[in-house]
């Protein structure tokens, strides 16, 4: 027994635990361990025979109805919590009457026929003064009335430069000058109900922004979430403050840089602005140059075809110099049309009309254009026989173009006695390829790391073959809109492979049968054949002079002319010609203004009118085309096809008659 009662005298007397035992009626303290005696700071004498409540003041409402035991109940703690000596919180007062939290846990006991208690405490004040010292925010607690500080953290000394002892006692507004409006009327606690924070703010720290105010006078932002708590009856708030200055500057340089951005996006919106402008401005120089440079040139090459098949016919020496201008004006015409679209198509203004497009129509139509190019250098040229119709997603004139740039190349840089061999091969499930085989002197491997450069004709500068260099890369950039890849491979001494891929597509619904070119009427005129009446307006001397040399050939037309748009529908509304020639750039109004006004007259709506202009970018002939105009002819002429349009205007006007004569009443 008595080593028994040694071994618990050592454990009372060895615990950091505070151990109390009291009367369960009066809360009467019986015995008190040395770790409570520390914590409360009284001697154990001092305590004995003192109630309970000395040391836990909120218990005073329970021993003032002289039942010490009803508050203990609430305190009771659960096996669990005394196996730890663990319970509730609770606030202790020590001897100096300073308060303390700490946890309590209160177990029931009896000896010698009388209930007991046992609290077990543990003062709470290390482990927080831990965490207050370490937190990086402030933390500054104060009375709800009055604003007084109480406590203050190390954070919050170093925050704003007060020392813990010169806050003590002072008013928190001190360091929130905006609260002095609610110190002001002696309310402390008017503003704190604003800066309150949720509890996923206090969790945290956060709360709304206030400026403070240093020991020095300096402002500072921070946030601040204040928290309401009681200790002993008496309610207090505390504030959790978090200096954003950092923050703020980083927000600041961040609004800064989104400046700058703002500020660099409207100027490259500008410089897009600027650049589109100025792509409208070339586009329209491009077609004003094509006009200008046609508007000549047409007139060479359409005497020079005058000439030629004049009667009598050129001497030899002429035919020999007719063919020279022939050539070169062809030639020349030729280089206009590739600057032309490159330039378009560098300005996005090139228009493409993509559709289901027949290989093997268009290989066929190819083939026919390159024979005599061919059978002229002795090259033998053989294509490909389709097993089965094949159609492309594509730009039919531009397909056309690109395989005739390709086949004219193929044979130009030939060997002489060479072959060029075109071969179409499915490339992959969805695509289709075609392939230029040439047996000329093939590229090196640096000659085609340049080959689709502007104007790099890869060596050929001395080469009497002409050309600008430009046509491969007219070439690929129309192969790219068109969705398709174009390519090459080449061997010195054997030869190159020029291909184009471009992607299948199905068949149209419409027969492709039907859409075989039909033979255009031949200019044959009958005997008795009735007069037709031709007017062209047309303001350009040279050409209204080629037209009237080629009319003077075609007995069954009279030719009138007026060299501007108002004299021309004047002579529109009395003549009622036949068929109507119109340029597009005249004096006064444009040919396209003229148009309207001859469409909309009962009068002169039916005759059809032809578009002759010097106009040919693609988009110009759409235009033309949407206006109204029956058919669009572009300078310089070719004979021919002028001749062929002229007898399908002249067809249409005849039959335009006949039904009007049909329906006239007898």
């Amino acid at each position: 027994m008595r080593d028994s009662t040694a071994l618990i005298q050592t454990v009372l007397n060895t615990v950091v635990d505070g151990i109390i035992t009291f009367h369960a009626r009066g809360g009467i303290v019986e015995t008190v361990n040395p770790a409570a005696e520390r914590m409360f700071g009284y001697g154990a004498t001092e305590l004995s025979g003192q109630n309970f409540s000395l040391l836990i003041p909120e218990l005073d409402r329970d021993q003032s109805n002289g039942n010490g035991n009803g508050s203990l109940a609430y305190y009771s703690a659960s096996d669990a919590a005394r196996a730890v000596g663990l319970g509730r919180e609770v606030m202790g007062r020590r001897k100096d009457g300073s308060m303390f939290p700490m946890e309590m846990a209160v177990s029931e006991m009896w000896l010698g026929g009388q209930r007991y208690f046992t609290g077990i405490l543990r003062d709470s004040t290390a482990l927080i003064q831990t965490v207050l010292n370490t937190v990086v925010d402030g933390i500054i607690t104060f009375h709800a009335r009055g604003g007084i500080v109480e406590t203050v953290n190390p954070a919050a000394e170093r925050m704003f430069g007060y020392g813990a002892t010169e806050l003590s006692g002072q008013n928190f507004s001190l360091l929130i000058p905006e609260l002095d409006r609610d110190q002001s009327n002696g309310n402390g606690n008017g503003s704190l109900a604003y800066y309150s924070a949720s509890d996923a703010a206090r969790a945290v720290g956060l709360g709304r922004e206030v400026m403070g105010r240093r020991k020095d006078g300096s402002m500072f932002p921070m946030e601040m979430a204040v928290s309401e708590m009681w200790l002993g009856g008496q309610r207090y708030f505390t504030g959790i403050l978090r200096d954003i200055t950092a923050r703020k500057r980083v927000e600041a340089e961040r609004a800064l840089l989104d400046q700058a951005l703002q500020d660099k996006n409207a100027e490259l919106e500008n410089a897009r602005l600027v650049a589109e402008k100025a792509n409208l401005a070339k586009s329209d120089f491009l077609s004003s140059m094509s006009h200008e440079l046609r508007t000549p040139l047409g007139a060479i090459l359409g005497f020079a075809q005058l000439i030629e098949s004049g009667v009598p016919p050129p001497t030899s020496a002429q035919k020999r110099s007719i063919d020279q201008i022939l050539k070169a004006g062809w030639y020349l015409l030729e280089l206009i049309n590739e600057i032309l679209d490159l330039a378009l198509i560098e300005s996005g203004k090139l228009s493409l009309s993509v559709e289901p497009v027949s290989l093997a129509e268009v290989m066929r139509e190819c083939e026919a254009m390159i024979e005599p190019q061919a059978q002229q250098r002795g090259i033998k040229v053989s294509f490909t026989q389709f097993a089965m119709p094949h159609f492309v997603n594509a730009d039919r004139t531009r397909v056309k173009q690109v395989l005739i740039n390709l086949l004219s190349n193929a044979i130009k840089y030939n060997r002489a006695g060479g072959t060029v061999t075109v071969v179409c091969t499915p490339s992959t499930q969805n695509s289709i390829r075609i392939s230029v085989h040439d047996t000329g002197a093939g590229l090196a491997a640096e000659q085609l790391a340049q080959l689709f450069q502007p104007f790099n004709r890869l060596g050929q500068k001395g080469n009497i073959e002409e050309g600008t260099g430009i046509g491969l890369v007219v070439c690929k950039r129309l192969v790219e809109l068109m969705h398709g890849v174009i390519g090459v491979e080449s061997t010195v001494g054997q030869g190159s492979v020029f291909w184009v891929e471009l992607n299948l597509t199905p068949a149209p619904q419409i027969a492709t049968d039907t859409d075989q070119p039909r033979a255009l009427a031949q200019a044959k005129v009958p005997g008795g054949a009735p007069l037709h009446t031709l007017l062209y307006v047309e303001d350009n001397p040279a050409n209204l002079m080629l037209v009237e040399d080629l009319i003077a050939r075609r007995p069954d037309i009279r030719l009138l002319s007026a060299r501007d748009g108002i004299r021309g529908i004047e002579l529109a509304r009395a003549a009622l010609p036949d068929v109507i020639l119109m340029d597009i750039n005249l004096p006064g109004i444009s040919g396209i203004q003229a148009l309207r006004i001859l469409a909309q007259d009962p009068a002169t709506a039916h005759i059809p009118v032809v578009a002759l202009s010097a106009n040919a970018v693609p988009r110009d002939i759409e235009k033309g085309l949407e206006a109204g105009f029956f058919r669009y002819l572009t300078k310089p002429l070719k004979v021919n096809e002028f001749m062929e349009t002229l007898d399908v205007a002249l067809k249409f006007a005849d039959q335009q008659a006949s039904h009007a004569a049909h329906q006239e009443p007898l």
